[in-house]
């Protein structure tokens, strides 16, 4: 036998509602039968001591009274009264208690059945008593004769309307207040069912126990996603986002609820967080992080808002970085065993000619040109990471025909650069302003225009760790066209660049960099005309950071 399977959760709440909204009706229909009757039995008492007080007062009751015969006289009063009066009964006695008048003539004469005795003493009194027509509300009221101290009691009135009529009263109201009740209910019923048919679809028909272990399995998986993960609603408001987002993007636990433009993020990156259509594999720069973002929109029938996923690629574009480095040097050693093998045939066709003289002052020649620029390099450079850098970088800007070379004022010691400035940080920000300089360098020398008797292209590089200042300076100048001054802030945004789509991510890189060291970077013209960076990164700051 199959187990029952448990209903919705929006089926539940249907039930829970209509029972409730039933209980609520029935309830106020019985509060109010009760309160009604209660009302009734009051209005009759005040209805029968108004008709039996005007009764006992009127002068044919009282003359009456004082006859041998009063029935004969008051009982057509009384009859016409009662009716006029909306009363069930209004029976007039002697004060022994003896009925003058009756509803039911057979009960004339008979000894009134009720409470008289408050009357006889000057009260007007009302009870609710069993008498000839059944349980009645009654009020009995003293007839007097005569005036001041003479005044005699020759006489009772009381009125009374029974506990059926009063009842039936009671009865009408709640009937018309069930029929008021009834499509009060009707229409709750409607109501909740129409929510709850909205809310089934938004709960997509689950119960109670199956959103919980969704609930569950979701804030789980949240967290279990080592990649960033952020939501946005339909205002593109942050929803939720997990641990990974937080260290991405600076994420505070007051983020939630905040539009994306407030989050503070770069402006490429919150234009690609706030776009209608989908974002696949994304690169973006944060202050401390390379990122790639995808988007997906969520929908269904309108779009409920965006899923974010963000991967970091700081470590990895850091190795991409090297890599490309390590292939340039690659290539430049190539390029050099290349030379290296032309001279080396040149050398021994001299000697086969006899030269050998000729030989060894063109194979010293070679050796001390390429020994100067090692020399320098090695004497002023003590950190082995820059100092393998500037080589590669000068066989690589030898192979482009380019001049790379070290001013006289540069000096970094071994061990002066404290362990808060990665040496990845220093190659990413050293290694991509050569680049961008032999390229510009190269570029100007081949440009139109260009004619025999330009100058040399040339990249010069200052690299000087300062103990009094307490700063690492790294300058780069090239012999290239230079930068636009309308461009200087552009510069370093993702995806600038003067070689077409696809590049620009250099200089974006060499900024996120120095912002890490807590340095500064700046674009100014060199002396060579070109576009010449100087980056200065503080010693003593980055130890305390450390």
């Amino acid at each position: 036998m199959r187990p029952p399977v448990p209903r919705s959760l929006a089926a539940q709440l249907f039930a829970m509602q209509v029972v409730l909204v039933a209980v609520i009706v029935v309830g106020y229909a019985l509060f109010t039968y009760v309160v009604g009757r209660s009302q009734a039995e009051e209005s009759a008492r005040v209805q029968t001591k108004v008709t039996a007080a005007a009764a006992a007062r009127s002068p044919s009751v009282i003359e009456a009274a004082r006859s041998a015969d009063p029935s004969a006289r008051l009982q057509p009063y009384a009859e016409g009264l009662r009716k006029d009066a909306g009363v069930d009964f209004l029976v007039i006695m002697a004060p022994d208690g003896t009925r003058w008048t009756h509803p039911e003539p057979a009960q004339i004469g008979k000894t009134y059945l009720g409470r008289i005795a408050p009357a006889l003493r000057g009260e007007t009194y009302s009870e609710t008593y069993v008498g000839t027509l059944g349980p009645s509300v009654r009020t009995v009221v003293p007839v007097y004769d005569g005036e001041g101290n003479g005044r005699r009691i020759t006489g009772l009135v009381s009125a009374g309307i029974t506990i059926r009529e009063i009842s039936e009263q009671a009865r009408k109201q709640v009937a018309g207040l069930l029929g008021v009740a009834g499509g009060a209910l009707a229409l709750g019923g409607v109501g909740t069912y129409v929510i709850n048919a909205r809310l089934r679809r938004h709960t997509h028909g689950m119960n109670a126990a199956e959103l919980s272990h969704m609930h569950d399995y979701h804030q789980a998986a949240l967290h279990a996603v080592r990649e960033g993960l952020l939501m946005l609603d339909g205002q593109r408001r942050v929803a939720l986002f997990n641990d990974g987002a937080r260290e991405l993007l600076g994420l505070d636990d007051g983020a939630v609820g905040r539009p994306v433009a407030e989050l503070g993020l770069p402006v490429p990156l919150t234009g690609a967080l706030l776009a209608s259509e989908p974002r696949v594999d994304e690169v973006h720069l944060t202050a401390d992080r390379i990122i790639v973002v995808n988007t997906s929109p969520v929908v269904g029938g309108e779009q409920r808002g965006t899923v974010v996923t963000l991967r970091d690629h700081t470590e990895l574009q850091a190795l991409s970085g090297e890599l490309d480095s390590e292939r340039g040097f690659t290539q430049a050693l190539r390029s050099q065993a290349h030379e290296a093998a032309n001279r080396l045939h040149t050398v021994v066709s001299l000697i086969e000619l006899g030269r050998a003289e000729e030989a060894v002052d063109f194979a010293t020649a070679e050796l001390e040109l390429a020994q100067v620029l090692t020399d320098r390099v090695v004497a002023a450079v003590g950190e082995p990471v820059l100092a393998a850098l500037l080589l590669g970088k000068a066989a690589q800007a030898n192979e482009q025909g380019v001049e790379l070379s070290l001013t006289e004022d540069s000096r970094i010691d071994d061990g002066v650069l404290p362990p808060s400035l990665p040496p990845r940080d220093l190659v990413t920000i050293l290694g991509n302003l050569i680049d961008n300089a032999l390229d510009a360098a190269s570029e100007a020398a081949v440009a139109p225009g260009a004619g025999a008797g330009a100058r040399r292209a040339r990249v010069t590089v200052t690299a000087r760790a300062d103990a009094e200042s307490e700063e690492l300076l790294l300058r780069v100048g090239d012999t290239g066209a230079g930068v636009d001054p309308a461009d200087t802030e552009s510069v370093f945004r993702r995806g600038w660049s003067t070689h077409g789509a696809g590049r620009g991510l250099g200089l974006a890189l060499v900024q996120q960099a120095v912002h890490r060291s807590r340095g500064t970077v700046e674009l100014t013209q060199g002396p060579d005309g070109g576009a010449e960076f100087t980056v200065r990164l503080p010693l003593r700051m980055a130890e305390v950071s450390a």
